[in-house]
């Protein structure tokens, strides 16, 4: 099982998706925030798609697995130390987010990270159908483990959260074995299992792996109930977010649109979009998805609109960094992606990734500067979106060379306000 402590602690990402039913273009809303350790950079990488010889291998983080015949082009969240993703989306418009989850079935010292398999699912898959039928039988046939932390060993098992325009599903695996559930209007995971009696589908064997180990199985069979790991994992270690995020999203349903998404990444419970100093990662009133305190920052974020009726390669609003203290800024799924959002060094650096994560130490350590730093960046987010939405439009029509030639201006304003707020507020 795995043990209460520091690493436990660790654990962050709330990763949530409102479908057609729920928005008010009637398309899907993917997003998710990836909680990682303070100070680890995570700039975002583009594979472009690729044909790969018979008997191809991936290298994944800790394992070496067949490659397959051809890969998708996928955009992704990286940490830089890292093979996998913490979240993406592919040309097709599939999107995959994955949560560390705590399991009374501890996964291998070695095998597949949640990680590798987002990146695994998006290169492999062009719909969720297809993202699932990638996912389980790699578990299924590789397991889960190796430590997700390079300063400390720590395996842990995943959970995923994969959309399509047309539907979305919830992955949750301990070891080989896995349970899944389709997504309702609105939904959202976070760091437990979540998945009950409510489940859609099973791994073969897994009451039975159950069994084997001990666990009380029940009929109806509860996924969560028998496999959640609660006796040494705190229930606040995530429970409040989940909440928080559910609730957020259905009193919205109906009218999700991408700002208010954003604004969903950015709460703070009782402060709202602001930090305020003083969250406690063990108390049952720890609401904040915006992560700032404990062991887990949020490094990274991603907003992404899945619309099966548009031609073009898909766009996604993705920002560095806490998402109070930062922007969100568009990004096309295509070649030419900018130097400012790719570069990555794991000591403190003129990347425009380290200048939000600067900007966000600074509003850590005098939080009135948060009022400054939303203040200033409210008006250029609102101007980057509408411009995102105008590029959207032409990408329908013009070539990609036109995405490279948007991205780049997108980086140089980006780049420019973020380093002039630096300074200032620095």
């Amino acid at each position: 099982m795995i043990q209460s402590g520091p690493a436990t602690r660790i654990a962050g990402c709330d990763t949530m998706v409102a479908l057609g039913s729920a928005t008010s273009a009637g398309t899907t809303l993917f997003a998710k925030n990836s909680d990682r350790p303070p100070g680890e950079c995570q700039p975002l990488t583009l594979f472009e798609r690729a044909e790969h010889p018979p008997g191809a291998t991936a290298r994944c983080q800790y394992v070496e697995i067949p490659q397959v015949r051809r890969t998708a082009r996928v955009l992704g969240s990286q940490p830089v130390w890292l093979w996998g993703f913490e979240h993406g989306i592919n040309e097709h418009g599939l999107a995959i987010g994955n949560e560390t989850i705590f399991a009374r079935q501890a996964p291998a010292d070695r095998g597949l990270l949640g990680m590798d398999l987002v990146r695994l699912g998006l290169e492999r898959s062009s719909n969720v159908e297809e993202a699932l039928a990638v996912l389980t039988g790699l578990i299924e046939e590789h397991g889960q483990g190796g430590s997700g932390f390079r300063e400390f060993e720590f395996p842990y098992n995943s959970s995923f959260l994969i959309a399509d325009a047309s539907e979305a599903w919830i992955l949750e695996a301990p070891g080989h074995h896995w349970a899944a559930r389709r997504c309702r209007p609105t939904d959202s995971i976070s760091n437990q299992i979540t998945i009950g009696a409510d489940w859609d589908r099973l791994s073969d064997g897994l009451r039975e792996n159950a069994l084997q180990r001990g666990l009380s199985v029940g009929e109806p069979f509860d996924f969560s109930e028998t496999y959640r790991d609660v006796e040494n994992v705190p229930r606040a270690l995530s429970e409040g977010r989940l909440r928080q995020s559910r609730t957020r999203l259905a009193e919205a349903a109906g009218a999700l649109e991408v700002p208010l998404v954003r604004e969903v990444l950015r709460d703070h419970d009782v402060s709202g979009r602001r930090y305020r100093p003083g969250a406690d990662p063990d108390s049952e009133a720890y609401y904040t998805i915006c992560m700032h305190e404990g062991l887990s920052r949020t490094t990274a974020s991603l907003v992404a609109e899945l619309d099966a009726r548009r031609s073009g390669p898909p766009l996604v609003w993705a920002s560095f960094g806490r998402p109070c203290c930062a922007l969100f800024f568009p990004v096309v799924v295509a070649p030419g992606l900018p130097d400012a959002f790719t570069r990555g060094t794991d000591d403190p650096s003129d990347a425009l990734w380290w200048v939000f994560e600067k900007i966000a130490l600074a509003v850590e350590e005098q939080p009135a500067r948060g009022e400054q730093v939303r203040t200033e960046l409210d008006p250029v987010e609102a101007e980057l979106f509408e411009r995102g939405l105008e590029a959207r439009r032409a990408l329908e029509e013009r070539p990609e060379s036109y995405a490279a030639e948007f991205m780049a201006e997108i980086a140089a304003r980006v780049d420019a306000v973020a380093r002039d707020l630096l300074a200032r507020i620095s």
